[in-house]
């Protein structure tokens, strides 16, 4: 949305998806770079087992948001290090795999979702429960199409890059994304994973996994290795596997928050990301395939995308399951 937007109107079509059923509340926040963010606060943040208001510092399970706001910066600064490349393979980071086809992927294919890996994975039924021996099994993962000639959406991808991550870091993926993003850029408050409850005000979430637990039958898995949901837990069942932090999931964090962590990658960068690893993460990398993909960013020109049709095509943005969005 553009800054000039009156906030009436913005409270009003919200007000109406919560009225319709679509969620039980909502904040909406946009704005321009220098500019103070506008708000739109509207419904409840729980409903059991007691109501209460939503507001606009309310902590959300910002899902697959984490692929841009975590994994995507955390590659750049990577790259920016030397540790990582575009064209690093999977096998030289995660010697487990090495043998197999997945590691012969190379970390660009992985953030421009061209990797032929599957959307979806019960990783945690491949692993039967031992996330230490996630690593190896990853040998095991079937792919659906051949490297550089789909655009196939992949958390398995992602999670892929953040065992990378956690590798050449040596140290977990919520720490290093406090050590390398959110303390530098003073959002310790607005991002984190896994969130402190305490005197947060954190949206309600699942009491069960119930399209988990469809999707692990229909994939003829046992559901015994499904990880428990819980307050304060993300919704995705690989990240609560893998201790709450993930490459694909498990960020929590504030509106505010995910807006000033996405205008780094505006045109020119920002406090952390410079002007051209902005443009690198936001260049159309898939042009001649079915999906527009920067490095984690999705790009308005992609046919049917959320960004819907009057923003310009090099807008980009992304989703998540929860019903987190974000467009810049």
């Amino acid at each position: 949305m553009r800054a000039s937007v009156d906030p009436t109107l913005v409270h009003g079509l919200l007000q109406r998806s919560v009225r319709a059923g679509i969620a039980p509340g909502a904040v909406a926040t946009w704005g321009s770079p220098g500019a103070d963010l506008e708000y739109a606060t509207v419904g409840n943040a729980s409903l059991v087992p007691d109501v209460t208001a939503m507001e606009p510092a309310a902590w959300f399970d910002l899902a697959s948001l984490t692929k841009p706001l975590v994994t995507t910066t955390l590659s750049l600064l990577a790259f920016r290090s030397g540790l990582l490349k575009l064209e690093t393979p999977v096998g030289q980071i995660l010697e487990e795999t090495r043998g197999a086809t997945i590691a012969d992927l190379s970390v660009f294919s992985l953030l421009t979702h061209t990797s032929g890996l599957p959307s979806w994975l019960p990783l945690y039924c491949l692993a039967e429960g031992n996330a230490e021996a996630l690593h190896g099994r990853l040998r095991d993962v079937e792919f659906e199409a051949a490297p550089g000639s789909r655009v196939i959406y992949s958390c398995v991808g992602f999670i892929v890059l953040g065992l990378m991550l956690e590798r050449i870091a040596g140290e977990s993926l919520a720490d290093l994304f406090s050590n390398e993003v959110t303390g530098p850029l003073g959002l310790e408050d607005e991002l984190a994973f896994p969130p402190d409850l305490e005197g947060r005000p954190v949206v309600g979430f699942a009491a069960r996994a119930g399209t988990e637990e469809r999707l692990v039958r229909d994939a003829g898995q046992d559901q015994c290795w499904l990880p428990e949901t819980g307050s304060g837990l993300p919704d995705d069942g690989n990240a609560r596997f893998l201790g709450g932090a993930a490459g694909n999931a498990g960020l929590f964090g504030t509106a505010a928050g995910v807006s000033t962590l996405a205008a780094e990658f505006l045109p020119g960068g920002g406090d952390l990301l410079s002007a051209e690893e902005a443009q690198l993460a936001t260049t159309d990398h898939t042009s001649e395939l079915e999906q527009r993909r920067g490095l984690g960013w999705q790009l308005a020109a992609t046919p049917g995308c959320s960004a819907g049709p009057t923003l310009p095509p090099l807008t980009f943005g992304h989703t998540g399951f929860t019903g987190v969005s974000v467009w810049i």
